[in-house]
C-alpha cells in the first residue's frame, strides 16, 4: 500500500530543488546552477544529476563513479563536455564514465540537453551534458567545504580565486573517501557479493579475499586550476587543467575492480569579443583529455586460485574547435569548424606480464590502438518575430575509425545533422514549444573491435570478439513539444518526445561473438516539473518522468522487442520551508514503479517498486557560514534502481539472474561551508 500511495502522488509530480537550483531554458536543454554549493552528500555528478533532473536516471556501479542515462540513452548516444572539452572514459565496462572525471564541487553549472539539439558537439545523438567549472574572478575570495557521513564518508574541499585587470587565477582542490556503503539489509558491497555467490563453485573467485572484505570503497582526489589573461581590449587567453586521481575503487557486481583511475583535462582557449558591430565573437580552443584505467582481480579470491589478471586501458582525446558569432539584421548567426582525434588502447596482463598471441593463455589485446578521427562544419541561426523565437542548427561530420588489428576493417562515416526549435509566448506567463531534430553518432571502438577474455559455463577460457566491425552509424529523428507556465503562484512545465532511431547499436547476448548489431528502435515519453509557492516561506516542488522503448524487430535469435535501460515511472515530491537568513528545511519523497517492461533475453530482470524519504536542513549561520544536516533513505529501505542489461559485463550465475547492486540504506551526512 505504501508504494501505491507514493506512485499515485507521483503521477502528477515533478522536480524538487532541495539539492541543486534548476532553471528551465527551452525545449532542448535545462540549466542547473549552484552545483558546487550544493554537492553535499558526495561529489558524484551522476548522483547529483539523477536526483534533480526528471529525464536522467543513474546506473550504479560503485559508491562513486556512477553512470547516467538521459531518457534511457547512455554511452555514446549521449555526450559529455567539460568547459568545451569532450571527455571519454577508458573502461569498456563503464567503471569510469565521462561524468566521473569531474567533481560536483568544482562545477558552476550544468546544461542538460535532451534530444538531438546540439550541433557544436560531435556525436550528440540523443542528449548531452555540458559542464562549466568555476571561473576565476578579479575579487579575492575563497571557500572551504568539509563533509562527513555514514559509512565513514569524509570529504574536504577548497577553492580560491583572485586577480587584477590583467590576470585572474582560480584553484579548486578536493579529496573524499568512503568505506563500503551498506544497503537497507545492512549488507556491505562485499556482503552483497557473498550473498550472490553463495555455494556456487563457479562464483567463488568473485568474492573479496578475507583481508580485503572491509577495505574502503574508494578514495578520490582532484585539482582544477584556471588562469584567464587579458591580452588586449576584449581579448582573453584562457588556460585550464583538471587532474583527477581515484584509487582502489570496488565494483561490487563486476568481476574486477579499478586499481586506480587517473584522468587529465587540458584546455587552451583564445576569445575575442565585439570585433565589430556585426562580428560579435571569435573563439578558438584546443583541448585534450586522457584516462589511465587498469582493472584487476587483485582483491578477489580469483587471484588466489589462478594468475592475477589485469585489463589495462587508456584513452586520449585531442580536439580543435573554432566558433564565430555574428548579428546581422536581427539574426544571430554562428559558424564553426571542429576536428578531433581519439585513441583507445587496451592490453591484458597475467601476473603483471603483458600477454601476446592468439589464445587465452597468450591472447591478443582487448583494443589494438583504435583511432577515431572526426572533422566537421556547423552553423546556427536564431531570430525572434514578436512572441515567436526560431532556432535552427546544422552540422556535417566526416569520421574515420581504424584499428591496428589487420583482421578488423576500417570504417568511414559521414552524417548531416539538423534541427529546428520554435518557442511561442502566448503571453508573458505561458509559452509553448516545438522542436524537430536529426542527429547521428558513429560506433565506438568497443562496439567495433573489442576482444574479451571470457569463461564458458564449464570453466573453459577463451577469447570472445564482442565487437562487430561492420556496424552502421545510428541516426535519431526526434520530435519534442511542450508547454510552460511561470506565474506568481506556481511554475509548471510539460515536455513530451517521440524518437525514431535508425540502426541503433544494441548488445545481443544470444550471439557467440560479434555481439553488437544494428536495429531500428522507437522511444517516446514525457516529463513533468512543477513548483507551487504555497506561502512566502513554503514551496512544494514535484517531478516525474515516464518513457517507453521498443525495438522495431527482435534481434537475431531473439523474440523480445522491449528495449533495455528504459526505467519505469519515477518521480519525487518535496516540501521546502525557508526560514531566517535564507535557511532551508526540506522533506522529500522519491519513488519508482515496478520495473516490469524488461529485455530479459539480454540480461535484464524485473525490479520491485520502491519509495524512500529524505530530509535535510541547511542552516545559514551567517552570510559566510552554512551548516547542513541530512538523512537520505530515512526508513532504511532495500532497493535497486539500475538494471542488469548485458551491455555491462557483470557477475553472472548459471542458475540465477545477473547480480544486482542495491542502493545505499540510511545515510546521515553533515556539511560545513565557509566563504571568505
Amino acid at each position: 500500500m505504501k508504494k501505491i500511495v507514493a506512485l499515485s502522488l507521483l503521477a502528477y509530480a515533478t522536480l524538487h530543488a532541495n539539492e541543486i537550483n534548476l532553471y528551465t531554458l527551452n525545449v532542448e536543454s535545462t540549466l542547473i546552477t549552484e552545483v558546487a554549493q550544493n554537492a553535499q552528500t558526495s561529489a558524484d555528478v551522476a548522483q547529483a544529476l539523477s536526483d534533480n533532473v526528471p529525464s536522467i536516471d543513474m546506473s550504479r556501479r560503485s559508491g562513486i563513479a556512477n553512470d547516467i542515462l538521459i531518457r534511457g540513452q547512455k554511452r555514446d548516444n549521449i555526450t559529455v563536455e567539460v568547459d568545451g572539452t569532450k571527455v571519454y572514459g577508458a573502461c569498456p565496462n563503464r567503471m569510469d564514465p565521462p561524468v566521473s572525471h569531474i567533481l560536483a564541487n568544482q562545477i558552476e553549472s550544468i546544461e542538460v540537453i535532451e534530444g538531438p539539439y546540439d550541433v557544436e558537439t560531435f556525436g550528440t545523438m540523443s542528449g548531452g551534458i555540458k559542464i562549466k567549472t568555476k571561473k576565476p574572478t578579479k575579487e579575492l575570495k575563497g571557500e572551504l567545504n568539509v563533509g562527513a557521513g555514514s559509512f565513514n564518508y569524509r570529504k574536504f574541499g577548497f577553492s580560491g580565486s583572485g586577480g587584477n585587470d590583467v590576470i585572474r587565477v582560480s584553484i579548486a582542490a578536493s579529496t573524499e573517501s568512503s568505506d563500503q556503503y551498506k544497503d537497507g539489509n545492512g549488507d556491505t558491497i562485499s556482503d552483497q557479493i557473498d550473498n550472490y555467490a553463495g555455494a556456487d563453485s563457479l562464483l567463488q573467485g568473485v568474492r573479496l579475499q578475507p583481508e580485503y572484505q572491509d577495505m574502503p570503497a574508494y578514495t578520490k582526489k582532484s585539482v582544477l586550476a584556471k588562469a584567464f589573461i587579458t591580452t588586449a581590449e576584449n581579448q582573453e587567453l584562457r588556460l585550464s587543467v583538471t587532474a583527477n586521481r581515484s584509487d582502489d575503487i570496488l565494483y561490487g557486481n563486476s568481476k574486477m575492480d579499478a586499481l586506480y583511475d587517473d584522468s587529465n583535462i587540458y584546455s587552451v582557449e583564445y576569445n575575442i569579443n565585439n570585433i565589430s558591430d556585426t562580428y560579435k565573437n571569435i573563439n578558438l580552443q584546443y583541448f585534450h583529455s586522457d584516462v589511465d584505467h587498469p582493472m584487476v582481480t587483485d582483491y578477489r579470491m580469483a587471484a588466489t586460485m589462478m594468475p592475477r589478471m589485469k585489463s589495462w586501458l587508456t584513452t586520449n582525446m585531442d580536439g580543435l574547435k573554432l566558433k564565430n558569432s555574428f548579428e546581422v539584421a536581427n539574426y544571430k548567426l554562428g559558424l564553426g569548424v571542429d576536428a578531433s582525434k581519439r585513441t583507445w588502447d587496451g592490453q591484458y596482463y597475467m601476473n603483471d606480464v603483458m600477454i601476446v598471441g592468439n589464445d587465452i593463455n597468450n591472447t591478443t589485446n582487448s583494443m589494438d590502438n583504435a583511432i577515431t578521427k572526426n572533422s566537421a562544419i556547423f552553423g546556427t541561426l536564431e531570430r525572434t518575430y514578436g512572441g515567436l523565437n526560431v532556432k535552427m542548427g546544422a552540422r556535417y561530420d566526416s569520421t574515420t575509425i581504424t584499428s591496428d588489428d589487420a583482421n578488423q576493417q576500417a570504417n568511414d562515416y559521414s552524417a548531416f545533422n539538423a534541427n529546428i526549435l520554435t518557442t511561442y509566448a502566448l503571453n508573458k506567463e505561458n509559452k509553448i514549444f516545438l522542436g524537430f531534430g536529426q542527429a547521428s553518432r558513429v560506433p565506438d571502438a568497443r562496439e567495433l573491435y573489442f576482444k574479451q577474455n571470457a569463461t564458458s559455463p564449464t570453466g573453459t577460457k577463451f577469447v570472445k570478439v564482442t565487437g562487430t566491425d561492420d556496424l552502421k552509424q545510428s541516426t535519431n529523428r526526434e520530435l519534442d513539444l511542450g508547454y510552460e507556465a511561470d506565474t506568481d503562484n506556481f511554475r509548471f512545465k510539460f515536455k513530451a518526445f517521440y524518437s525514431m532511431v535508425e540502426d541503433y547499436i544494441y548488445y545481443n547476448k544470444s550471439l557467440a561473438k560479434n555481439n553488437f548489431q544494428n536495429v531500428d528502435v522507437t522511444l517516446y515519453g514525457a516529463e513533468l516539473s512543477a513548483s507551487i509557492y504555497a506561502t512566502d516561506d513554503i514551496t512544494i516542488d514535484m517531478g516525474a518522468s515516464y518513457k517507453v522503448g521498443q525495438k522495431d524487430n527482435a534481434l537475431t535469435n531473439q523474440t523480445e522487442t522491449n528495449m533495455a535501460d528504459i526505467a519505469p515511472l519515477r518521480g519525487n515530491i518535496a516540501v521546502n520551508y525557508e526560514y531566517m537568513n535564507n535557511s532551508l528545511a526540506t522533506l522529500e519523497l522519491r519513488a519508482s514503479d515496478k520495473w516490469s517492461e524488461i529485455d530479459a533475453e539480454n540480461g535484464e530482470q524485473e525490479l520491485d517498486a520502491w519509495s524512500i524519504v529524505n530530509a535535510k536542513i541547511k542552516h545559514a549561520i551567517n552570510k559566510k557560514f552554512d551548516f547542513t544536516l541530512g538523512i537520505n533513505n530515512i526508513f532504511d529501505e532495500t532497493y535497486a534502481q539500475s538494471n542488469t542489461y548485458a551491455d555491462l559485463i557483470l557477475i553472472t550465475s548459471t542458475s540465477a539472474d545477473v547480480m544486482l547492486m542495491n542502493e545505499p540504506g540510511r545515510y546521515i551526512y553533515t556539511n560545513l561551508d565557509f566563504k571568505f
